[in-house]
């Protein structure tokens, strides 16, 4: 998004230069004059700043991990479980479904809490095995029928056990509908698109998601991060030729 741009202080004070009046031209260079003082009075002061900034960098682990990459670090190093293993477990869970959506993330408090049924009646979701701990590392599949309906399967990231699935509440007739469009347009298998991804960035895959692009075009977004730098890089994979479109780093 760009951003608006603005006239700088400086610019406003020539423009009153060039009135006739006087006093406009005085007061003007009044406050040029003021706006001078308070610029070198900020320089004089800043460089204690800039040194105590400067110093703490050297040697300390935030001088190249930001909050950011110690998240992905943490998460990634504490997950036995890689995106592949995770989307064969959470296939089977529905028959003749297809991955859509594969997403490493961490547990929230609402998986941790005891099953109950919502309050728009929809079914509760099955919990066969225990929750991992909040906060702790789990892969979140969403796998589709061949009508689009979405399947949510949550899969704990360490044992690779499937602890909650369920049918995905929100979708109404268009979401399906978009999902199945989706699907009978990709062509390559998540795999497929995976290799492509890493191919051009090497390191832990940890997000899968087919959707589309602003040119309408159904792709798989594939997020793999670096183990030596914990950079993430987003992959765009053109779902229907298997063609890389396009690709960011977040170095943040």
């Amino acid at each position: 998004m760009s951003s608006a741009r603005r006239l700088p202080l400086r610019s406003l004070a020539v423009a009153g230069a060039l009135g006739t009046s006087v006093l406009l031209l005085t007061a003007c260079t009044n406050a040029d004059t003021t706006r001078s003082s308070v610029a070198e009075a900020a320089q004089t002061e800043s460089p204690s700043a800039t040194d105590t900034q400067s110093a703490s960098p050297s040697g300390s682990p935030s001088a190249s991990m930001n909050e950011d990459k110690t998240e992905r670090k943490d998460l990634v190093s504490a997950t036995k479980v890689t995106w592949d293993k995770a989307a064969d477990t959470a296939v089977k869970e529905v028959p003749e479904g297809k991955l859509v959506d594969l997403e490493l993330k961490r547990t929230d408090a609402d998986a941790t809490a005891s099953p109950s049924g919502s309050a728009t009646g929809s079914a509760s979701p099955s919990t066969p095995n225990p929750a991992p701990s909040q906060g702790a590392p789990e892969w979140e599949a969403k796998v589709a029928q061949s009508d689009g309906t979405l399947h949510r399967i949550d899969i704990d990231a360490a044992t690779g056990k499937v602890f909650r699935s369920q049918v995905d509440p929100d979708q109404d007739a268009d979401d399906k509908t978009q999902v199945s469009e989706w699907l009978d347009k990709a062509k390559q298998t998540p795999e497929q698109a995976v290799k492509a991804a890493t191919d051009k960035a090497k390191g832990t895959v940890t997000h899968v998601e087919l959707g589309d692009n602003d040119d309408q075009q159904v792709v798989w977004g594939v997020d793999v991060v670096d183990k030596e730098n914990w950079n993430k890089t987003s992959v765009d994979v053109d779902a229907a030729n298997g063609k890389v479109l396009g690709q960011e780093v977040d170095k943040d």
